[in-house]
């Protein structure tokens, strides 16, 4: 690295082909704390070969060498460690060679006769350089972040266009076409908003279910899990549980599968409260996943309607079927089942346990 860290030794470049002016350099150099460790060489090849090598943090230059002169190192040093700071260290530097050498990117320059000065010079040259390669690090790190965000804003903007144009259905009700539409967009909402609280890092999948049940259980079908693992959920104690969770094993998400399977899970609930087990009294949802047996590496979710009026498959795959399934097999990399059962709805959904996003 071009900047150690305070308590870290620095290493320093010196070029000198005087050995007694080297050692008085080197004695300079130990008031440094801590004592900095100076790789001293005096030819143009060996100067290059270091350079080359790396693991320096600042440069040191006679200006008169003997296959080779100052100004032409701190050239060599601009175009093979532009990052290094370059400090000339000379008996002779007149005012018009010294203003040269800054054009060119030395950051000072020290006289033989007054080496007092340089231990300073030195710190005063290493810090500086730690600051402006924080700086550097800090600005990668904003155009990394804003070209994040920028793609995600636009994934999530195609998205909501999607979701605009194919909830709409021909001759369907003004109402129920916005009802629809916002459903599906409070899910994607929702999903965010889990995300961020994560600073767009893991999640886990009962996470994602509970956020995603969420509407349902407040309206009085179920209530909300506090902890992790297997749990159930009902109106209370003492009452029918509507709703049931069995997490059989924990399932880290990453950003992209849980917006996904959030907006599967919403579709799943959405059609059980119109349709399926919630809009029947009695009526049950189990949600349950675990490793799968033929496929270790892969994770089964179950969700299993239970005392539901009877269903049959429709006539017609609606907008709701088709993101269950674009959503599992092209964002989540597995399959879906979906079964219309006289007993009740099931869908079986197999994703592998790491997505290659």
């Amino acid at each position: 690295m071009a900047a150690h860290e305070n308590s870290t030794a620095a290493r320093l470049l010196l070029l000198e082909d005087s050995a007694l002016d080297a050692e008085l350099i080197c004695e300079f150099l130990r008031d440094i704390v801590p004592p900095p460790v100076i790789v001293r060489v005096s030819l143009r090849d060996d100067f290059a070969a270091a350079l080359a090598e790396g693991g320096i943090d600042l440069i040191l230059a006679d200006f008169s060498l003997p296959d080779f002169d100052g100004m032409s190192a701190l050239d060599m040093a601009r175009e093979l460690a532009p990052h290094l700071p370059f400090i000339f260290v000379s008996g002779v530097l007149g005012e018009e060679v010294a203003i040269e050498s800054f054009r060119r990117g030395a950051t000072d320059y020290i006289l033989k006769q007054r080496l007092i000065r340089l231990p300073v010079a030195v710190e005063r040259a290493l810090a500086e350089a730690r600051e402006k390669a924080e700086r550097l690090r800090a600005e990668r790190q904003k155009e990394v972040l804003v070209r994040e965000l920028s793609h995600r804003v636009k994934n999530t903007m195609a998205m909501v266009m999607s979701l605009v144009r194919r909830t709409l259905v021909r001759g369907q009700p003004a109402e129920d076409y916005v009802a629809n539409l916002l459903q599906r967009l409070g899910a994607m909402a929702d999903a965010h908003a889990l995300l961020f609280e994560t600073n767009w890092s893991e999640t886990d999948l009962l996470e994602v279910v509970r956020r995603t049940m969420e509407p349902y259980l407040r309206s009085g079908i179920g209530r909300i899990p506090t902890r992790s693992g297997p749990a159930r959920l009902g109106n209370g104690e003492a009452e029918e549980r509507r709703i049931e969770i069995h997490a059989d094993a924990f399932v880290p998400l990453s950003p992209k599968p849980a917006l996904a399977l959030s907006m599967v899970f919403n579709e799943l609930a959405t059609n059980a409260v119109k349709h399926g087990a919630l809009a029947h009294e009695g009526g049950r949802v189990v949600i349950s996943w675990n490793e799968d047996a033929g496929e270790p590496d892969h994770i089964r979710i179950i969700w299993r309607e239970i005392d539901g009026p009877s269903v049959e498959r429709p006539e017609r795959e609606g907008f709701g079927t088709t993101l269950i399934k674009r959503s599992v097999e092209y964002e989540l990399q597995g399959s879906v089942t979906l079964n219309y059962r006289a007993t009740g709805f099931l869908c079986e959904i197999l994703i592998p346990k790491v997505i290659e996003l």
